[in-house]
């Protein structure tokens, strides 16, 4: 009986190491993770414009300005009502429009600083203190000079004061 034991024993495959697994997938992440980047830096089909550009060589092309007016909006203080205990926002932007706009633009900015000034108007307190809502409400702003100028007429609002006194 004793060798009975000893049989079945022998006969049950030995487990095989997961090493190599392991070591194979190891690998493979690093070696992909590699390959991204230098592919994502330019490293590996990257153009050479590109490169000598970055290495400030003789083909870097110059900074070309866009065609573009920027046309300031008078500053404008708001009272910001009774929840506010009398505080004031002061606000002073510019409108960035394509040059051959700038006419057009010029002539409705009375409707502009009007539907600018009803909507700081409108804001609560809770809106202005938070930082983040500042691109929110400047985007809002701006969809609402682009709705009195048309869509290509106006292409930024830059906001150069935004202080609650």
């Amino acid at each position: 009986m004793a060798e009975a034991t000893t049989e079945i024993e022998e006969e049950a495959p030995k487990k095989g190491s997961k090493l190599p697994l392991i070591l194979a997938l190891v690998l493979a992440l690093g070696g992909g993770g590699g390959a991204f980047f230098a592919i994502y830096s330019g490293m590996i089909l990257g153009s050479d414009e590109a490169e000598m550009a970055g290495a400030g060589g003789e083909s870097a092309k110059p900074f070309v300005a866009p065609d573009v007016a920027f046309i300031p909006l008078d500053p404008m203080t708001i009272s910001l009502g009774r929840a506010s205990e009398g505080r004031h926002l002061r606000f002073t932007a510019n409108i960035e429009v394509p040059s051959n706009q700038e006419d057009n633009v010029r002539k409705v900015l009375p409707r502009i600083v009007d539907v600018l000034n009803g909507y700081l108007r409108a804001l609560r307190m809770e809106d202005l203190e938070d930082p983040a809502t500042l691109v929110r409400i400047r985007a809002q702003m701006l969809r609402r000079i682009q709705v009195i100028t048309g869509p290509d007429a106006v292409s930024d609002l830059l906001i150069v004061e935004f202080v609650l006194n």
